[in-house]
């Protein structure tokens, strides 16, 4: 039976990003080890990605206050506000929404990088130098983005509570410590832990599709462009998909 084009597509590349994933966990442990240009892979995609994170945080934070007001007060439980805007950010909208950020911006950024070096023959320029370019250029992207997601999903959360701080305060007045103390004794270990590990998850998945697009592209500077645009698509998809088996996980766990 003749497989569909499309189907066909979808496994080869499947098999292939498989393949590669294969390739990063059998060089990761292999010495030498590229200690200076990871510790430069996590500024450029850590440090330089927080302004974003915080930016988009903070007005996420503002804006669900605002938008969940309302119905509160309908419903007569405008006291919980900060207690249920605190298990909605830490639980699923942080890490979801800095993951799909950080998909839009790094992921792009190393499909166009990988991508642009491909096409102009640097990649081959390293092999022919005896250096491994797959350990130089993607194990350390792909460990960057693994470590480097969780810690701003961690400060993304805090700058989003204290937008939503700033949004219960508009039409109230609740001091800082009060407002903590409700969101925090709402909050549980399985609220805070499976958020944070799935967020490892978030990153790996980024950083690999961005670097498979990127090692892989083709045809000039439209090919990188397809790269940049396929592994914001992708890892953006990804997201969501890992996103849906933590939530499976942690209900048959019983964390939720």
């Amino acid at each position: 039976m003749t497989l569909p084009p499309n189907t066909k597509r979808f496994l080869e590349e499947a098999g292939a990003i498989s393949q590669f994933t294969g390739r990063f966990f059998r060089e990761v442990f292999r010495p030498r080890y590229e200690w200076a240009a990871f510790i430069h892979q996590c500024y450029m995609i850590g440090y330089k990605s927080l302004p974003l994170v915080g930016l988009t945080g903070f007005i996420m934070g503002l804006v669900l206050t605002m938008q969940l007001r309302p119905s509160l007060i309908d419903y007569g439980v405008e006291s919980e506000l900060p207690a249920m805007v605190g298990i909605a950010i830490v639980r699923e909208i942080g890490p979801v929404i800095t993951a799909l950020i950080f998909a839009g911006k790094i992921g792009s950024s190393i499909g166009a990088e990988l991508g642009s070096m491909k096409v102009t023959e640097q990649i081959d320029a390293m092999e022919v130098s005896g250096t491994n370019p797959f350990k130089y250029l993607v194990v350390t992207r792909v460990l960057a983005t693994t470590f480097m997601l969780p810690i701003l999903v961690l400060l993304g959360d805090a700058i989003s509570l204290y937008g939503a701080y700033l949004g219960v305060n508009i039409k109230a007045t609740t001091s800082f410590s009060l407002y903590y103390t409700q969101v925090f004794n709402n909050l549980s270990f399985g609220d805070v832990l499976p958020a944070f590990i799935k967020s490892f998850f978030f990153g790996f998945a980024i950083g690999i599709i961005g670097c498979f697009k990127g090692f892989n592209s083709s045809k000039g500077t439209e090919g990188v462009g397809r790269s940049a645009n396929s592994a914001v698509v992708l890892g953006s998809l990804m997201v969501f998909i890992i996103d849906l088996l933590a939530v499976q996980v942690t209900d048959i766990l019983g964390l939720n």
